[in-house]
C-alpha cells in the first residue's frame, strides 16, 4: 500500500481511472464520495486546513502512477466537500478552500473538553494559548487554524460558554471560560 508519510493512501489512488472525472453518474458519484473522504482524512491526519486549487497539494497529483487530477476534477471534489458543509471557498474565485474536517459545532465541543480537561472552567487564557500552549500540546487544538478556532469561539460565546476579550493586537485576545 503507498504512503504519504505516515498516512496510508487508499487502493483507487493507484487506479488511473480516478484520477480522471468519470463520465457515467454513479461511478462519478462514488469517485467523487471516495475522494471526498480521502481529502478530509488526509487533512486532518496531517493538519491541513487550507487547500489551494492552483497549489502543489500531494493528493492530487500520483508521480507512481503518472497521473495528476484536472483543474476541473479538484474543483469538482472540491466543490463536493464544500456541498456537504465540510469546507468553505476562501475567495469568491473559489480557488482556496477552508476545510473544516471538524464542523464548527465539534470544535467548540473540543473546546469546551479541553478546558475541562485542563481544570480551565472558570480560567482566562490567550487564544494563541489555545492553538500552540503548552497544555494543547498533543491535542487536534495544537496548530488550529485561527479562523476556524475564532469561529468555534464565538459560536461559544453565543452559548454563554465563554467570554471573548479584544485585546490591542490579534495576538493578545483572551477568553473567559464560564462552564
Amino acid at each position: 500500500m503507498q504512503t504519504l508519510g505516515e498516512f496510508k493512501l487508499p487502493h483507487f489512488f493507484n487506479y488511473p481511472p480516478y484520477f480522471t472525472l468519470q463520465p457515467v453518474r454513479d461511478t462519478r458519484e462514488k469517485q467523487i464520495q471516495l475522494w471526498k473522504e480521502l481529502i478530509l482524512d488526509y487533512c486532518r491526519t496531517q493538519k491541513i486546513f487550507v487547500v489551494g486549487l492552483d497549489e502543489d497539494f500531494p493528493l492530487f497529483s500520483n508521480p507512481v502512477i503518472e497521473r495528476s487530477l484536472s483543474n476541473e476534477a479538484r474543483e469538482a471534489f472540491l466543490s463536493a466537500v464544500v456541498s456537504e458543509g465540510r469546507a468553505e471557498w476562501t475567495d469568491k474565485s473559489r480557488r482556496k478552500c477552508l476545510l473544516l474536517w471538524h464542523r464548527i459545532q465539534d470544535w467548540a465541543d473540543l473546546i469546551i473538553r479541553f478546558a475541562k480537561d485542563n481544570g480551565l472552567e472558570d480560567s482566562v487564557m490567550t487564544v494563541e494559548e489555545i492553538r500552540s500552549g503548552i497544555e494543547s500540546r498533543g491535542t487536534e487544538l495544537h496548530g488550529m487554524d485561527r479562523t476556524i478556532l475564532m469561529r468555534a469561539l464565538k459560536y461559544l460565546e453565543n452559548k454563554g460558554k465563554l467570554a471573548i476579550f479584544k485585546g490591542t493586537s490579534a495576538d493578545d485576545e483572551g477568553i473567559k471560560f464560564s462552564i
